[in-house]
């Protein structure tokens, strides 16, 4: 038997056939990047299959044509973290110049091997492409690594914060919001 030929780490416009994969990338990461009581609720409330459908949707129909999901692939061709990108719906941001990273997960188990780097160059790039000059990201305030990961490629904090969380209150997420130039 032959092994599958290795290319090169890469990343791309995620496929269709790729959102069950994203779900289980997506639950995996959640204990890193939420409190412990949301990542109870979420589980509880959210199954893979609808997860799975819901990137679905989002792959295959998006809202709009600059609304991307783009996936992080290992040189085995196994997915390794997933992007979203789209135009900001921030109240203080043209839409037609100022784009957002929605989404930014690596798998907690391909960390450290450059799938971030590549998926981050990736987000510029094809919010470059769909004409943006202007990109933010809002992130957890207290997330000093992602903080520390995009402040080496040039994002920095522009002042803006928001509290976000469950209708009913129970969990809360203060964020706040970082910005880069893409001229």
């Amino acid at each position: 038997m032959t092994e599958p030929a290795q290319t090169a780490d890469s990343a791309r416009l995620a496929m269709v056939g790729e959102a069950p994969v994203l779900a289980e990338i997506q639950r995996r990461a959640w204990p890193d990047r939420l409190p412990a009581d949301a990542v109870a609720r979420l589980s509880d409330e959210l199954g893979l299959e609808a997860m799975a459908q819901a990137w679905e949707r989002a792959i295959a129909r998006p809202p709009e044509a600059r609304c991307r999901v783009l996936v992080a692939v290992s040189g085995t061709g196994r997915l390794a973290g997933f992007a979203v990108t789209s135009p900001s719906d921030d109240p203080d941001a043209d839409p037609a110049r100022t784009g957002t990273v929605e989404e930014f997960v690596i798998d907690p188990a391909a960390r450290g091997r450059g799938h971030g780097s590549r998926l981050l160059n990736a987000c510029a790039d094809t919010l470059r492409a769909d004409g943006f000059t202007r990109a933010t990201w809002w992130l957890p305030a207290g997330d000093d690594a992602t903080r520390a990961f995009l402040a080496g490629a040039g994002w920095e904090p522009d002042g803006a914060h928001r509290e976000i969380g469950t209708e009913d209150g129970t969990v809360r997420i203060k964020q706040v919001r970082l910005h880069t130039d893409l001229g």
